[in-house]
């Protein structure tokens, strides 16, 4: 029996998620328990893009941080390929200060083009 027939892929509406008996509120890149967080903070975030994007991609994120965060070094980035390279991903330490601003910058990664996964 092949992996898929095993393990048949689900199509997940984000939207529809539920935590126990509660869905998800708000919009899918919101903080869903904010007072898990402890602000201010250092956050350590990799943002990961395919790999004949990277380019694009270094300049999509540096457009995003560099806006919402002015006083935020962009040589700091670190840019790094997979090991298969498939895939690039920017590692960036943010210091944050608030829910609000962490709602506002991954809705803004969520809308990039070539922002596939952020960890």
């Amino acid at each position: 029996m092949s992996d898929n027939q095993q393990n048949p892929k689900k199509d997940v509406n984000v939207s529809q998620i539920s935590l126990g008996n509660d869905k998800i509120k708000g919009k899918k890149t919101d903080i869903q328990n904010p007072e898990l967080w402890d602000f201010p903070m250092n956050y350590p975030m990799s943002i990961i893009g395919n790999e004949g994007e990277h380019e694009t991609l270094l300049n999509e994120v540096k457009l995003i941080l560099g806006s919402q965060f002015p006083d935020f070094d962009l040589a700091s980035m670190q840019v790094k390929p997979s090991k298969t390279g498939r895939f690039h991903s920017i590692r960036v330490n943010l210091y944050l200060t608030t829910a609000e601003q962490v709602n506002t910058l991954y809705a803004s990664l969520d809308a990039a083009k070539t922002v596939r996964i952020v960890m």
